[in-house]
Parts: C-alpha cells; structure tokens; sequence
C-alpha cells in the first residue's frame, strides 16, 4: 500500500512535466502541419478554380474573393515555412513553443485582415498584426534590448492603427455604412475634403507599416528578433501595405493622392539603396533594401499599377524570406577594404543600354504597359534599370568568356520578364473583380520630374558619387541607424 502511494505521489508530481515536455515536442509540429494544410488546401482551391474564383461573402462580416485566395496561399506558405525552419533553428530555444505559436496567430491575423469587409474586424486584425509581430521581435522578454525593441516597435504598430482607423471610421461615419465594399461606392456622395484626410490617414498607416521614411527606424530596430522572425516579418509583415493600398484603390483615385505615393515611395527607394551600401551588418543590409523594395511598391500604387505592387509584394517575400533563413550561410570574417572604384568600358555600357532597352520592349509586349504615353512608362523604366544592372553585374566579372557573357543576358532577362509578366497577368486576372486596381495615370510634371530625379539618383548611386561628399555620407550613414535602446544597451545587466 505504501508503495502504491508513492508511486502515485510521483506519478501526479510529474505528470505536469511530462504534459509540458509534450507541449513543447508535440504542439510546434502540430501548427507547422496545421501550416501546411492550410497553404495546400489554398493552392488547391487557387489553382482549380482559376481565374474565375467564386466570390464569397455571407453578411457583412467578411469577402473571400480571387484576391483574398491569392493572399491566404502566400501567407500561408511563408508561415509555414518558417515555422518548419524554425522548429529546427530554434530547438532547445526555451521559447520555440511560444515563437511557433505567435508564427500561427500571426499567419491567422494576416488572412483575417484579407478577408474582412467590416471597418471593425479589418482595424481589430491590423491591430492583432502588429501585436503578433512586437512579440515576435520581442520574444526573449529576459534580453533588455529585445525587449526595448518590442516596446519600441509597438509604439509604431499602435501608430499606424490610430491613422488607419481615424481614416476608415470617419469614412465609415459619414457614409453611414461600415463595410470596405460600401465605403467604395459612396465615395462619390461624400465631401471632397472628407475622402481627402481620410485618403491621407491611410497613406500613413500604409507607410509606417512598410518602414517608408520617415518610419523606416522601427524596422532597423527589430534585428534583435530571431532570424525566423525577420523572415516572416520582412516576407509578410511589411507587405501589408500593399494590400491595404490594394482594398482602397477607389479612394486614392478619388482624392487624387496618388503623387503623394509616387514621391514618398520613389525616394525612399533611393535613399534606402544608398543606405543599404553603407551597411557592414548582413541583417542590416536585408533591412535596408526590404526598405528600399517597399518604396518600389508604394511607388507602383502611385503609379495606378495596385495589381503591380501586389506581385511585387509576392516576389519579395519569397526572395527576401530565402535571404534571411540563408543569412547565416553569409557570415564571415573580414576586414574594412577600400571600395572598388567603377569603370564601365564603352562595349560594356553598349551592352548594357542594348539588353535593358530589350527587356523594356519584352516587359511591354507581354503585359501591354509602357505602350502608351502614361504612367505605365515608368515601370518599364524601372525593368529596363532592373535588366541593364543585372547585365552589368555579368559583364564585369572577370571569370566569364566573352561567349558566356554575350548568352546570359539574355537566357535571365527572358526567363525573368517571362516569370514576372505570367505572374502579373494571373494576379490582374484574379483582381479583376476589385475596382481601379490597374488605372494607368496620365503623364503629368510631378511624374517627369520625379523620374528624371529617380534615375539621376540610381547612377550616383551606381558610380558611388556619394562616397566623395563626406556630409552626404554621414548624413546616410546616420539615417540608417536603429534607435539606441536597442543595440547593446542592456548587456551588462541582462539575465
């Protein structure tokens, strides 16, 4: 009897372990699978019933559209992805179980934004968002610099949703209806100064989610969260924006603030590239061009081109979430060398204008934009940059033989502008029932003047001007620093 109590007494005592461990082992699988079977199930629907994807929206609560399907498989994918990375990455992590956790309320968060047709649930899931995304960064509480990050960066999110909801809630209020399709159709009945400051307070909430200058010091403060974390926030987080811009295209047109976007996005493209060549720190460096690559985004909104800032967000994640979880592949030690001074030989610069002059003209002919005189100019410019830079890198290197520099060129920018136009063609396709996501604006002094400033800017960039004007430097290199309290403040008496 006696040993039967005992054994017992042990058995309660260390029941509550034994179901801890089980937690900690079973239940990140458990949501990395849960992960998957979302994005499969996703994929599937997608692809079945593509492009013409039923629409679906019982009451006013929520909309599941082609749109939203497009959005739930990315989101999905990348969540599961990272949480399966992490899984692995973050074992004996004491807080992997709680991290994995946060990955799926964020995932969930994310497609509950998407998905939301009422003002109340869209404000509540943006605010949840940025809730996940603080405690992701923040995520070792004992770690003072973490945790300075978290509160640091909250302040931001808490920002945004203040500006995101005095926009939409007085929209909401003036039109007497609460829903985002409602909003859209009474646009024209409300005062022009009402769409004005509302149409305003959404491109703020839009650019300090993004890290748009002159909110881009929350993102260059979050490197203290774990790699896994800086994936999923650069690959998912940040591109909110954009699908936020995308929801009220209608009300941008309206109140003519699309120059507003143009300026802000095209600038902190420029300025975030000159800052990224700065940077000695990898993450640093993956902050600074996940920047600059959401100025790209915002800009193509102010270019009328939603559908385009959409698959720019989609290829960005995949490309900037494959840089993080491969980042520490990059460490290595080395030390300060003079940078390399840039000659371009005149055959050189001849190849280099020919095959970006060709890209533009494939761009152009596969999705019908930079045809006409309008703003869909622009973006071909910024694929010709994009292709004349990417046949630059290839005929400088030393290694290659004339023939192999004469065949690649071609064989990626083909390959790529084919990728990229399939692409925008299917995301055009499963917007189509969204309104004004693809207006071409007509060329105006603002757009000229702004594209001649863009693209003097990308060869200043390019010759590396900037290093010769030591206040300019400075000034960069200052710009491009995170806030204090969050690197190496509390290292002497964290636990």
């Amino acid at each position: 009897m006696i040993l039967e109590n005992n054994l017992q007494e042990n058995t309660f005592q260390n029941s509550p372990e034994k179901n801890n461990k089980f937690l900690s082992s079973a239940l990140p699988k458990i949501i990395v699978s849960f992960l998957w079977v979302l994005f499969i199930g996703n994929l599937i629907y997608l692809l079945y019933y593509f492009p013409h994807i039923p629409e679906w929206s019982p009451g006013t609560l929520i909309k599941v559209n082609g749109f939203t399907i497009l959005i739930w498989t990315t989101v999905t994918f990348f969540g599961a992805v990272v949480s399966n990375f992490a899984g692995t990455y973050l074992n004996g992590f004491r807080y992997r179980t709680r991290f994995i956790s946060l990955c799926l309320g964020f995932t969930l968060s994310v497609m509950s934004f998407v998905m939301s047709d009422h003002v109340v649930l869209l404000l509540l899931s943006w605010l949840v968002m940025g809730i996940f995304m603080s405690r992701l960064i923040g995520i070792d509480s004992n770690w003072g610099e973490a945790r300075e990050a978290s509160k640091f960066t909250q302040r931001y999110f808490l920002t945004g949703t203040s500006f995101l909801s005095a926009g939409i809630l007085l929209l909401a209020f003036e039109s007497g209806t609460f829903t985002v399709s409602g909003i859209g159709s009474s646009l024209q009945d409300l005062p022009q100064y009402i769409v004005f400051i509302s149409a305003l307070c959404i491109i703020i909430a839009a650019i300090v989610q993004s890290a748009i200058y002159p909110f881009h010091r929350w993102l260059l403060s979050a490197m203290t969260a774990p790699t896994p974390a800086s994936a999923l926030m650069h690959a998912g987080f940040v591109n909110g924006a954009g699908i936020l811009l995308a929801l009220f295209s209608s009300l941008l047109f309206a109140s003519n603030t699309l120059n507003v976007l143009l300026v802000i996005g095209g600038l902190t493209a420029i300025i975030a590239q000159f800052t990224k060549l700065l940077q000695v720190n990898v993450k640093q460096k993956l902050a600074c061009s996940t920047i600059a690559q959401m100025g790209f985004m915002i800009m193509q909104c102010g270019l009328g081109f939603f559908n385009a800032a959409v698959v720019h967000l989609i290829l960005h994640g995949f490309y900037k979430a494959y840089l993080f979880l491969a980042s520490g592949e990059e460490i290595a030690h080395s030390k300060p060398q003079k940078p390399p001074q840039i000659r371009i030989k005149p055959l050189q610069a001849i190849i280099v204008l020919f095959f970006g002059f060709l890209g533009a003209i494939l761009f152009a002919v596969l999705t019908g934009k930079g045809t006409e005189l309008d703003s869909g100019i622009f973006l071909t410019l910024i694929v010709a940059i994009t292709v004349g830079q990417a046949t630059y890198n290839i005929v400088k290197q030393q290694r290659l033989s004339i023939s192999q520099k004469i065949i690649l060129p071609p064989v990626l920018f083909i390959s790529g502008i084919g990728t990229y136009a399939l692409l925008y063609n299917g995301v055009t396709a499963l917007m189509a029932d969204m309104p004004m996501i693809a207006v071409p604006m007509p060329l105006s002094m603002v757009q000229m003047a702004f594209g001649i400033v863009f693209f003097i800017g990308f060869f200043i960039m390019k010759l590396g001007i900037y290093r010769r004007v030591p206040w300019l430097y400075v000034k960069l290199m200052n710009l491009s620093q995170p806030h204090k309290n969050t690197i190496l403040m509390y290292k002497s008496i964290s636990q």
